[in-house]
């Protein structure tokens, strides 16, 4: 069974940064493709990020672009989501997801994501 588990979330002030990691467990990184949603008050879930099983190809969304850099670290069978300058219109629930197919490539597709975490909350604010 495929778990994944968000941490790293917190209360940040505009202009910070935080990292926050996704612990895959029950099955071996190296062969899922990862990616990172959040889901804000009153908005619909956005896909932000995502890294293929090669980690040769990323995509983020406009809104995280230059700002969110989104890694992965198999031996550890964690991903990361490193992000910096936090605006207030960061405030979310962040999820990871991950699915099986696919090597050199990844999308920010919700509906292809097999498997998903808890959520993790950040908060920006002064």
């Amino acid at each position: 069974q495929v778990q994944l588990v968000e941490s790293g979330g917190g209360l940040v002030q505009p202009g910070g940064s935080l990292r926050l990691s996704c612990v895959i467990s029950g099955f071996n990184l190296e062969y899922l493709t990862v990616g990172w949603f959040r889901l804000a008050p009153g908005k619909e879930r956005e896909g932000i990020s995502c890294i293929s099983r090669s980690a040769t190809n990323t995509v983020y969304a406009d809104s995280v672009k230059d700002r969110f850099t989104i890694s992965r670290d198999n031996a550890k069978n964690t991903v990361y989501l490193q992000m910096n300058v936090l605006k207030p219109e960061d405030v979310a629930a962040y999820y990871c997801a991950a699915y099986q197919d696919g090597f050199n490539a990844c999308a920010l597709s919700a509906r292809d994501y097999a498997y998903w975490g808890q959520g993790t909350r950040v908060t920006v604010s002064s």
